[in-house]
């Protein structure tokens, strides 16, 4: 099954997905305080479908971090980022929500997904 929240992670500057990226995703406990609830690597097509247990989502606030660091480092390519966070929020517990990364070594950017 599906985790309510899913990543994908594209490599923009070799026109790829970056697969082997490790992921993290933290649930805030309360005032800065939190907790891991899931991590994976990115599969071959770049994609991460197993971050979060089936109904473990919940309202609140979350986090997302990418370690893009070793990804490139892997590729033998310098990279200014090290982890990449985002920083998000779940109002509707019942919706998927998908968090895709777009990665270079001197960029990055994301957007709610579906």
């Amino acid at each position: 099954m599906t985790s309510a929240i899913t990543t994908h992670v594209l490599d923009t500057s070799r026109g790829m997905p970056a697969a082997g990226v490790h992921v993290w995703l933290d649930r805030e406990q309360g005032a800065g305080i939190w907790e891991l609830v899931g991590e994976g690597n990115t599969d071959a097509d770049g994609r991460l479908k197993t971050l979060l247990a089936p109904g473990a989502l919940e309202a609140g606030s979350y986090r997302i971090t990418f370690d893009v660091g070793a990804y490139f480092a892997g590729a033998g390519i310098k990279c200014f980022w090290r982890l990449v966070t985002v920083a998000f929020v779940v109002e509707d517990a019942t919706k998927h929500l998908h968090v895709p990364l777009l990665v270079s070594p001197f960029g990055y950017s994301t957007y709610r997904g579906s």
